[in-house]
């Protein structure tokens, strides 16, 4: 990416929204993570995870009108920390594909330019088509863990899958 982002330009009410968006929603997703008990619990609590999804879809909605005022929020205009929850909020977004969508597309024209990390933007990119029924490309999503291992969900062409990962700045998965 060009730069560091945090020059004087950068929107820093605008960054301090989106980290502050962020912090509630992985405040609220704690404990959701895969496997274990405290999933098991988080998973049939109804009002954590309904409490969980009023944060994201108000953060996606949010989302929405600021690519609406500014495009993607690129490093320039927020900084990384920001562009990073940016990220953040889109990849959360799964109940609303649409801005998913958006995001995806108003992402990759920032990559393409250093002002989003091509990393996140694999990410997004795989979570909109297993959201979509679709192969992922890079295996950045993950449907289980067994033992320890991460089992992506179903990707195009699985032998390739590490070196698509290495050409976005991601770490290969286990073998």
């Amino acid at each position: 990416m060009c730069g560091d982002g945090e020059g004087t330009d950068v929107d820093s009410a605008l960054a301090g929204e989106l980290v502050a968006m962020t912090d509630e929603d992985l405040r609220r997703q704690q404990g959701a993570s895969a496997g274990g008990q405290a999933y098991r619990d988080w998973e049939n609590d109804v009002e954590a995870q309904l409490a969980y999804r009023r944060v994201t879809t108000r953060n996606a909605d949010r989302l929405s009108e600021i690519m609406d005022q500014y495009g993607w929020p690129t490093v320039t205009l927020v900084g990384e920390e920001g562009a990073r929850r940016a990220w953040l909020i889109a990849q959360h977004a799964d109940r609303q594909l649409d801005v998913q969508r958006r995001a995806l597309r108003l992402m990759a024209e920032a990559a393409a330019t250093g002002e989003a990390d091509p990393g996140m933007l694999a990410m997004l990119r795989d979570r909109v088509l297993v959201n979509e029924g679709r192969e992922q490309i890079c295996g950045s999503q993950i449907a289980d863990v067994k033992d320890g291992v991460p089992i992506p969900w179903p990707c195009q062409d699985p032998a390739r899958v590490n070196q698509r990962r290495a050409e976005a700045g991601l770490d290969p998965l286990p073998v």
